[in-house]
């Protein structure tokens, strides 16, 4: 991981962390993602479902959505995902807050091309949300595939 300014913890540092073991449980917890991106200055911010393999992430979507054919340029994209752990509420309205864990990673999508790939990166983010194996689900001949995009 490359630790920069910009993926500098500012504050209370001491409640975050940028160890993996830290990270992972988060990303395996969760299951929606908001993906930040811009195009022509407008910046857009799309949830999307997602699975994990190690330290890569795979973006869920359809080859006709603006955020996949967005981040298949290799434009900058930031995935943040959250977990709430509790809400604190307070006798006044402004000391209200919550308790919640996340993970926010910046970098570039690649567009997954190879069919066999896909249906791999497909079967990890259903295992992922299913939470177990998906053995019993039918999966797409390569022919059927070819339009769909996972990044």
């Amino acid at each position: 991981m490359n630790l920069t300014k910009r993926t500098e913890l500012r504050r209370i540092p001491d409640r975050g962390s940028h160890d993996w073991e830290t990270i992972n449980p988060i990303l395996d917890a969760g299951f929606l993602a908001c993906v930040g991106f811009c195009v022509d200055g407008q910046p857009f911010v799309i949830p999307t479902l997602y699975g994990r393999d190690g330290g890569r992430l795979y973006l869920h979507g359809s080859a006709a959505s603006r955020m996949l054919g967005e981040l298949e340029t290799g434009t900058p994209a930031c995935v943040a995902v959250t977990l709430v752990d509790g809400l604190v509420l307070s006798r006044s309205a402004f000391d209200h807050s919550m308790n919640y864990r996340s993970v926010v990673a910046f970098g570039r999508a690649r567009k997954i091309a190879d069919p066999g790939q896909k249906i791999k990166s497909l079967r990890v983010i259903s295992e992922h949300l299913i939470a177990r194996p998906v053995r019993r689900c039918s999966w797409p001949q390569r022919e059927g595939i070819e339009g769909d995009h996972d990044a």
